[in-house]
């Protein structure tokens, strides 16, 4: 039993592989053209070059499912129409046999995933973010509001107009607030770079404190700032959650709910990072009924459109159920895990209703 796991596993992997490579380079023909339209000054096709290959740890992880569900139905429906899926069950291998078989075979799979999600592809996306930024002089920007990035941390209201690479902010408003909220003093700075965690230095400040007495202003050259406030947290505006790693959205989400403000799509996007390479397992399960007939009964190439389908749908109404939860505020871990424990019933359904054929 070994020895034909060990045989089905080369031949999924080899699949595998040749899907992930066509999905990756389709992906990156894509980026490039998107590239090549906004390129300005500095940012030519050295830069373009560069960028792209940095997002593909990014389209690796986002891809993983709908490879690996692609990819399985490849090389099931090629040994089926071989009849060595036959030969497999003649052996002695029942339906659970088989099961166990792929999951052997996809537990590596979902450690690639995982590794992938957390420790490869957010990096690698934050060093495509600031090249870009970098190359092109521009600065990021929250646009939903024309004032900045607004951010509570503890008794005060940050505003920052800019967030800049290697850790830098400009233009900034510090408005503190006593425990009443009762306005006592206003920090506006031009230029502010984190030193250690907790630790800013401000550029060019300018006080404005307000008492019974009336209002003083006084203005110093630099000082330092104790805040809450660290890069990991910012970064949230230089990628989107999605690609951030699941420590970084727990911090974020963490900081969010001790400010009493919403954290729900961080929450959703954290379980969903640590749910999501297991929905590898999950499209190995949904992959083993295209197998249940020779190909007689239905062309390879219709079996392999239908997984197209099935991985892409998994794909996108899975974000979709994502951001309707966190539009409506729903519990986190099922809008993350939703999807994927839809699609493990449909393939059970599915592989049920085979076996009674």
């Amino acid at each position: 039993m070994n020895l034909l796991t060990r045989y089905l596993g080369r031949e999924i992997y080899a699949s595998i592989a040749l899907v992930f490579a066509a999905l990756i380079l389709l992906f990156a023909f894509l980026d490039l053209i998107h590239e090549m339209n906004v390129m300005q000054g500095k940012y030519g096709l050295g830069y373009v070059l560069l960028f792209v290959v940095l997002t593909i740890p990014g389209h690796v992880y986002e891809l993983f499912p709908v490879a690996v569900l692609i990819g399985t139905i490849v090389a099931l429906v090629h040994l089926a129409a071989n009849s060595e899926l036959t030969v497999y069950r003649a052996s002695g291998a029942s339906l659970f046999d088989m099961l166990i078989a792929l999951f052997k075979i996809g537990l590596p799979l979902v450690v690639l995933s995982f590794v992938c999600g957390e420790f490869v592809a957010p990096p690698s996306e934050r060093m495509a973010q600031k090249l870009r930024l970098k190359a092109q002089n521009t600065v990021v920007a929250v646009q939903t509001f024309r004032s900045g990035v607004w951010v509570k941390d503890e008794q005060s209201f940050v505003n920052i107009k800019n967030v800049l690479p290697e850790n830098r902010l400009q233009d900034i408003s510090i408005y503190q607030f006593d425990k009443s909220y009762h306005l006592n003093k206003i920090t506006n700075a031009k230029e502010g770079k984190f030193v250690k965690p907790g630790v800013w230095t401000l550029a060019e400040v300018r006080e404005t404190h307000f008492s019974g007495r009336g209002v003083t202003t006084r203005s110093s050259p630099s000082e330092t700032w104790r805040s809450a406030i660290n890069p990991s947290i910012l970064s949230v505006l230089l990628v989107v959650p999605e690609q951030m790693s699941a420590s970084d959205l727990h911090e974020y989400a963490s900081h969010l709910r001790d400010n009493h403000q919403q954290s729900a799509r961080y929450e959703i996007a954290m379980w969903n990072k640590l749910v999501y390479p297991f929905a590898v397992l999950v499209m190995m399960v949904l992959a083993l009924p295209f197998a249940g007939h020779q190909h007689r009964s239905g062309g390879i190439s219709t079996k392999i459109f239908l997984g197209i389908v099935l991985g892409l749908a998994f794909h996108f109404i899975g974000r979709l159920f994502a951001s309707i939860g966190a539009l409506n505020n729903w519990q986190p871990f099922l809008s993350a895990t939703a999807m994927t424990g839809l699609f493990l019933l449909f393939g059970l359904g599915m592989l049920w209703w085979t076996e009674r054929r």
